[in-house]
């Protein structure tokens, strides 16, 4: 179910201006429709004079004494000053104040990345109040504040200005900043980042071409021609991996033998027969 909207209580808006008969006196100096002066005129004298010409009369100056009245068109005058407020609407620069907070002892990872924000809030032509928050004991030293503002307004030179130095209020201490004539004559970049698309840059090389292929290890077996490796090259390997662990079995099959020193044919190595 929709919600029913409050009555509004505002009475409508209306045009103030008074025009023919809503002109209550009893006298008006005129003013004709090419700009020249009638005269002072009985109010009926100064209708029918518009009313001759198909004007309207158009009360311009209600304060003077008396009245002063012009003859024109009243729905061509309201157009005309409506395309001239659009108009000067029109030109005039909208600025946005943003805020960004920092703390007196930040760490340096976070003031480049709160700078990176202002920078990019100059950049798109908006006023930024820095703001320092000072918590606890820390109120005793707005120097450490002060520090950071200053280094920060250093920093940013070439896109804001300092529109107001640092000022403390409580526990609180800002600073305002506007953007350069620079950044509002469009002389500076609204943005520092690549185009949407654009191919990344080349590494660097001999004379800017590609970078030299990697070098390989004198140590490794080479590759043939036909690109696969060369099985013979791991061949000798293989068999001294295989000649190191028959001799390994064979000294433990030794060693487990009944008779230390013992021949398979059942002599010892000083060639007497074993019992």
């Amino acid at each position: 179910m929709p919600v029913p909207r409050r009555f509004d209580r505002r009475p409508p808006e209306r045009d103030t201006t008074r025009i023919n008969e809503r002109i209550r006196v009893p006298e008006v100096r005129l003013i004709d429709d090419e700009g020249q002066q009638v005269g002072v005129l009985k109010i009926a004298d100064a209708l029918s004079f518009a009313q001759e010409r198909e004007l309207d009369l158009v009360e311009v100056a209600p304060e003077a004494r008396p009245p002063v009245c012009r003859v024109l068109d009243y729905s061509k005058y309201k157009y005309e000053q409506a395309q001239k407020l659009k108009q000067a609407r029109k030109h005039q620069q909208q600025i946005t104040v943003r805020e960004i907070k920092f703390r007196p002892k930040i760490a340096e990872h976070d003031y480049d990345t709160k700078k990176h924000h202002v920078e990019r809030f100059l950049r798109h032509k908006d006023k930024v109040k820095v703001t320092i928050m000072f918590r606890g004991r820390e109120v005793t030293h707005p120097e450490r504040g002060t520090a950071i503002l200053d280094r920060l307004a250093e920093e940013l030179s070439e896109l804001g200005v300092v529109e107001q130095r640092p000022m403390q209020e409580g526990r609180n201490m800002t600073m305002m900043m506007a953007p350069s004539k620079a950044v509002l004559a469009g002389r500076v970049a609204s943005d520092t980042l690549p185009a949407e698309g654009a191919a990344p840059e080349p590494p660097a090389g001999v004379d800017g071409g590609p970078p030299p292929a990697p070098v390989a290890d004198a140590t490794a077996g080479e590759a043939p021609a036909g690109g696969a490796p060369d099985a013979a090259a791991e061949a000798p390997e293989a068999a001294g991996e295989a000649s190191a662990a028959s001799a390994s079995s064979s000294q433990g099959a030794r060693s487990d033998a009944p008779g230390a020193g013992a021949r398979p044919d059942g002599r010892t190595q000083a060639g007497t027969a074993v019992p």
